[in-house]
């Protein structure tokens, strides 16, 4: 049986839930093969708690993590209104096909709407097609203006 619960980071139970996943999720494939540094480790959970806007969903099967979404409030300056943009889902290898991308993402939209946002936003990557079908089956799609300006893309620079 598994539940969704908006974490409390200071909860010892959540911060290490929420670490632990989210360093399973860097040491896959889709989170760059490297584990957490140190002192992500240590910090994270406090630092997040800290900085308004963040929101950070869990689901947890028997007791045990198995999945998490971390995301960030934004601003639409089109609309004039926050948007809530997701920054990390994660669901661990051996709890993947029940939902629980699915009840986290659910869980998100309510946050969205109870914050008056005008949209949810994500990143994914090309390769990643098994979240793909995730986020389109939940109604995400690619962002664009107009066909003959495109898609958007996201990019970024390290600093």
């Amino acid at each position: 049986m598994s539940r969704i619960v908006r974490a409390d980071l200071s909860l010892p139970a959540h911060a290490d839930a929420l670490i632990f996943l989210l360093n399973e999720y860097a040491k896959d494939d889709m989170g760059g093969k490297q584990e957490l540094d140190e002192a992500v480790k240590q910090n994270l959970a406090s630092t997040l708690a800290q900085r308004p806007g963040t929101h950070v969903v869990m689901a947890f099967v028997e007791d045990a993590p198995a999945a998490l979404l971390i995301s960030f409030e934004g601003f639409s300056t089109f609309a004039c209104k926050p948007l809530l943009n997701i920054h990390d889902v994660v669901v661990l290898q051996q709890f993947r096909g029940r939902g629980l991308s699915k009840q986290l993402l659910a869980e998100a939209e309510k946050i969205a709407v109870e914050q008056g946002c005008c949209k949810l936003t994500l990143e994914v990557l090309q390769g990643n097609h098994i979240a793909q079908a995730a986020y389109t089956a939940f109604g995400f799609s690619g962002y664009e203006l107009s066909p003959e300006t495109g898609k958007a893309m996201s990019w970024q620079k390290a600093i």
